[in-house]
């Protein structure tokens, strides 16, 4: 079980472009009094996180990355459902000892909702004053839930990045998603091509769509659910040559986007 004190999340780089990546299922951190009522096995608790999402965004300009865990408050759903009570609203999953949760260990936990969306909120205006921009909102997903040495999940229906869009307002920004899908693409890794779709097993929650409703017009939150081939989901162990090429695939495709951007903006 990892406590801290340190900071929920920070906000790196320069912020001085359009272009921001998030990583808000990248922690693992909890509060002692969250700690205290999980009894959810800490390995558990880090296969269904999004370990080192912030590395595979590391290389674009401005970027959000937070340390506290899903478990303690989950910042892509909304402020009623962000705070995990009951296995019902985790997978089936028993997550703490005697569910409801104290309320005033709900209130702890909302209080660092609140500090980031208000936070977030003031970078992102600031942004958006200067034009349309686009936000990488990096996530990962499982792909071998039956078990370390069981078959993988069907290719068909488990692409290595899922781009979700459900929330975009695909009439002014489809060029957009259509430019970066085109270019991830193109940039692919060693191993080839990526294999890049969009809103196969994911469309995007909270974040995007708060992003989408606070900046009409001028926000394109492309919600990337990469699939956990650059690492084993079972044991935890990663593949950091993978992440590294992921991160300089995702980062490729900026100039792209800012064609695409420019050309939202002409007349």
């Amino acid at each position: 079980m990892v406590t801290t004190e340190r900071s929920a999340f920070e906000f790196l780089g320069d912020w001085s472009g359009q272009f921001i990546a998030t990583a808000i299922h990248n922690g693992h951190d909890v509060r002692s009094e969250v700690a205290a009522e999980l009894v959810l096995p800490d390995e558990d608790r880090l296969r269904e996180e999004d370990p080192h999402t912030d590395e595979i965004g590391a290389l674009v300009p401005a970027r959000v990355v937070v340390h506290r865990s899903r478990f303690e408050v989950d910042l892509n759903r909304s402020r009623e459902k962000a705070v995990y009570r009951s296995a019902e609203e985790a997978w089936g999953l028993e997550v703490v000892r005697d569910p409801p949760l104290d309320r005033a260990v709900v209130a702890g936990s909302l209080e660092v909702y609140d500090a980031f969306y208000a936070e977030l909120g003031r970078r992102l205006d600031v942004v958006a004053e200067r034009g349309p921009f686009v936000v990488f909102d990096i996530h990962s997903y499982n792909h071998r839930r039956d078990g370390a040495e069981a078959p993988a999940a069907p290719w068909a229906e488990n692409p290595e990045v899922n781009v979700g869009t459900g929330s975009l307002d695909r009439d002014r920004f489809g060029s957009v998603a259509d430019a970066f899908i085109e270019s991830l693409t193109q940039a692919g890794t060693s191993a080839g091509p990526l294999d890049v779709r969009e809103n196969v097993r994911f469309r995007g929650q909270q974040l995007a769509a708060w992003t989408h409703a606070r900046y009409p017009g001028r926000a394109a939150v492309l919600a990337l659910e990469f699939k956990k081939t650059f690492m084993d989901e079972w044991t935890g162990e990663a593949d950091h040559a993978r992440i590294d090429e992921l991160a300089r695939a995702v980062a490729s495709t900026i100039p792209s986007l800012e064609e695409a951007l420019l050309e939202l903006a002409t007349p």
